[in-house]
């Protein structure tokens, strides 16, 4: 997982927001003493009041193309506006144009690279793009595309 590696690297400042309380426990145990290094937050993003300027990374795998509700997106957007410090980068990876239509019994939007530029708005810049086939357990195919943004500067 992303936050062992972050930890690992001996990185600091680790927030882990997740809607699920039951995950970010699951979390909490994997990871044992460690845990105590990462600030968790058991939330849904879109209702989250983030602190002003306080990440310099985001990273979102498969959460984004969950919200199909464009007030959600929206709130997602202005959370991520808020935390992000001028010239921090966001990785996001939903599924892409080809990805599945629902997943886990629950719709979804499907995503190109320019899709999800118009959605964060000019203040991000598009650095690369990087397109995963993500086999399931039960074998099925998943299309994501990953991509990497920069917050302007100013």
């Amino acid at each position: 997982m992303l936050i062992d590696k972050f930890l690992d690297a001996d990185h600091s400042a680790l927030t882990v927001l997740d809607i699920s309380q039951v995950g970010v426990i699951v979390a909490q145990k994997r990871l044992e003493d460690h845990a105590g290094r990462v600030t968790w937050i058991a939330q849904d993003v879109t209702a989250w009041h983030p602190p002003q300027d306080a990440f310099a990374l985001w990273h979102d795998r498969a959460v984004f193309h969950f919200l199909v509700e464009a007030a959600d997106r929206a709130a997602y957007v202005r959370a991520l506006d808020r935390s992000l410090r001028p010239g921090g980068f966001v990785i996001l990876a939903p599924f892409s144009l080809t990805g599945p239509e629902r997943c886990s019994g629950l719709p979804v939007r499907r995503y190109s690279a320019a899709m999800l530029q118009a959605e964060l708005g000019a203040a991000y810049a598009l650095v690369n793009q990087q397109p995963q086939t993500h086999l399931t357990p039960a074998g099925k195919r998943q299309d994501f595309i990953w991509c990497l943004f920069r917050k302007s500067a100013t």
